[in-house]
């Protein structure tokens, strides 16, 4: 009789054939018996959970700090006392390029434990500056230096860590929470900026100031709690280490069948990643870095200075004032999409939230750019109405779209160079904020110039996101990565 045992997982189809009896028999029945993937069991599913949600706890509050630095860069610096010059706007976004390429070259010899100490550390520097001289233009400046460059750090570890020790029908969510964490600094910022005002007791930046110090100090204390990816220590050879990570991960009671998965997948992808050449890893990171040149690079459109002074000059002339309720909604839209697509990218697919996000945001771009191409409409009630609910409908978008991208940097790239690939998508990112900045920062006589260019960058990369980017839901790291460095990949589910 021969049985034959078909394993149905994201690891490779795996067939034993046993056969008994002396000599030649008559035909019998094939029995297949169906063996579940362990690391879909409940047990796991539970272990995955609570790991990634402590991850994701320390990652959330320092992104929220860094969102709150972001936004005060690009328009919501009102009511601070500080002068809106453009090293002030731009400042934070030249240390998250710098903090990305020291991350970059350390990460692999370092602990992400010590990134996000160092970088915890860091956005508490900048938190305390803005209490202590809050109306001093210097400090505040220099400041911004420093919560960049510490984000640039904790946006490097949280995106490898948490590709690496979730699970693959998990992984878009708990990645995503990066883009969650910015969103919620961003509405915060926005909602305090708008609506402060200068009558107050404590000044904006004072309050900025004490938020960020409670994300970090809280965040910073938890960082001991943290466990080391397994394949952090398979790289450098070391078994024992990343079996004491997988156990410290598991906990001592894990089944036997789940922790030998989890590890021998590990094996694989460290193997897998070992056996070409450096030169051979750039080669097949030259097509995922064109896909994510369309897909995390279009973060920068989503949220920037001229859709913040857009949202501003169409409220007022709607409303008479900027202390009224589009501009509350504008930023907590925002956050809505992100929640929305947290909870939608493991089950609807990372492509289809991307792409119906960007036909969505597409759209509207070029309905504003439609409104501003005639500069009478500046002064309408009428088509300011229009411009500020099409602003508002375009953050709900914003937020989705920008969910899936941290999910598909974490996959896209082969694993010794990946910490390089990621870091230089994320610093063309930066420099994209950093030109929009300094081209249409201080005057709204670029609207229509504007609207109209990512406008039309954004249906190109509709097109583009159409026919190459892969759909990666449910897939393990290495099939991620084999599937990213195909031409085209046209499923969209």
């Amino acid at each position: 009789m021969t049985t034959t045992y078909i394993t149905t997982s994201q690891a490779p189809m795996q067939t034993t054939v046993i056969t008994t009896g002396p000599g030649p028999q008559r035909p019998q029945p094939t029995y297949i018996e169906v063996i579940e993937d362990p690391r879909t069991s409940r047990s796991y599913n539970r272990w995955s959970n609570k790991h990634s949600a402590h991850t994701a706890t320390v990652g959330i509050l320092l992104f929220t700090y860094g969102g709150m630095d972001m936004a005060q860069g690009l328009g919501w610096n009102l009511s601070t006392g500080i002068a809106t010059t453009y090293e002030f706007e731009f400042s934070w976004f030249v240390g998250v390029i710098i903090g990305t390429v020291v991350a970059a070259l350390a990460i692999t010899h370092t602990p992400k434990r010590y990134l996000y100490l160092l970088g915890g550390v860091m956005q508490l520097i900048d938190a305390i500056i803005f209490v202590s001289a809050p109306y001093d233009y210097n400090p505040i400046v220099a400041a911004r230096y420093v919560g960049g460059v510490g984000f640039g750090f904790i946006t490097m570890a949280f995106i490898i860590q948490n590709s690496e020790v979730t699970l693959s029908t998990s992984r878009g969510m708990w990645c995503g929470f990066e883009q969650y964490g910015l969103a919620l600094g961003v509405m915060t910022q926005v909602l305090m900026d708008s609506q402060w005002g200068t009558g107050h007791s404590i000044g904006s930046n004072v309050a900025h100031g004490i938020i960020g110090i409670i994300c970090a100090v809280i965040a910073t204390g938890t960082v001991a709690m943290s466990v080391e990816s397994p394949i952090f220590y398979l790289r450098r050879n070391n078994e024992d280490a990343a079996r004491n990570s997988q156990t410290q991960l598991l906990g001592s009671n894990a089944p036997t069948e789940i922790y030998n998965a989890i590890f021998e997948e590990a094996k694989r992808y460290v193997a897998e990643g070992e056996s070409s050449s450096i030169g051979a890893d750039l080669t097949a990171s030259a097509m995922p870095f064109i896909k994510m040149i369309f897909s995390r690079c279009l973060v920068a459109f989503t949220f920037s200075v001229p859709l913040s002074w857009s949202i501003r000059v169409s409220t007022y002339a709607w409303k008479l004032s900027i202390f009224s309720w589009p501009m509350i909604l504008w930023s907590i839209l925002r956050f809505i999409g992100t929640l929305v697509a947290i909870l939608l990218v493991d089950k609807l697919g990372r492509k289809f939230i991307s792409l119906l996000s960007l036909v969505c945001m597409a759209g509207l771009m070029l309905a504003m750019a439609g409104i501003y191409s005639d500069n009478s409409y500046l002064t309408s009630e009428y088509y300011m109405s229009e411009v500020s609910k099409v602003s508002l409908a375009f953050q709900i978008f914003a937020g989705m779209f920008v969910v899936p991208t941290p999910t598909y940097l974490a996959e896209a790239f082969p694993m010794r160079v990946k910490p390089f690939m990621i870091g230089l998508i994320i610093c063309l990112e930066q420099v994209i904020h950093i030109i929009v900045i300094v081209t249409f920062g201080k005057t709204d006589d670029c609207f229509y110039q504007y609207f109209i260019g990512v406008g039309i960058i954004l249906v190109v990369s509709l097109i583009i996101f159409a026919g190459l980017m892969p759909e990666t839901r449910g897939l393990t790291l290495r099939q991620a990565g084999n599937r990213f460095r195909r031409v085209h990949d046209v499923m969209s589910y």
